[in-house]
């Protein structure tokens, strides 16, 4: 990487195109994405799914692509010790957040929670079929980004 001349940092990017998957089972994966997190199917073809994410930039989608390569020449299969992949994230309306841990927790989720305060973030986390961590967040302006007082003796 080129070193910076400047403080100022330049982007082009405006936001997240699409996120791909490499699957082993793509059924359990479209049901989970599909009727779990409720993601719209934009297409479905043999050996791939691909969901809307969001309006996105400039007409180009925001994507959830998942893929099974298991039929291509040299496949080697997913490998949790060479992905780099620690979780996906959706947004989700704070007004759902709570209505959302019930729904998940009623489908025998086990749903874990967590603010994130430094930005004003409460996340709900649960596990795919596949093992993926997929956080659903939102932004509450409630979670305090001030220091916890330390206690008094």
């Amino acid at each position: 990487m080129p070193p910076s001349t400047t403080n100022e940092k330049r982007t082009v990017v405006r936001g997240l195109g699409e996120v791909a998957l490499r699957v082993n089972n793509l059924d359990s994966m479209q049901k989970f994405y599909e009727e779990i997190v409720g993601l719209p199917l934009m297409t479905r073809f043999p050996n791939a799914a691909f969901f809307k994410i969001a309006d996105g930039y400039g007409g180009h989608t925001q994507v959830l692509a998942m893929f099974d390569r298991s039929q291509s020449p040299g496949y080697r299969g997913t490998d949790a010790a060479t992905s780099t992949i620690d979780h996906i994230a959706f947004e989700i309306p704070l007004a759902d957040f709570a209505a959302e841990q019930t729904r998940l927790e009623a489908l025998g989720f086990q749903v874990e929670t967590a603010e994130h305060a430094w930005v004003h973030w409460r996340s709900l986390y649960v596990t795919d079929p596949e093992g993926n961590q997929v956080e659903l967040v939102c932004y509450d302006a409630a979670c305090d980004t001030r220091p916890v007082p330390a206690p008094i003796d």
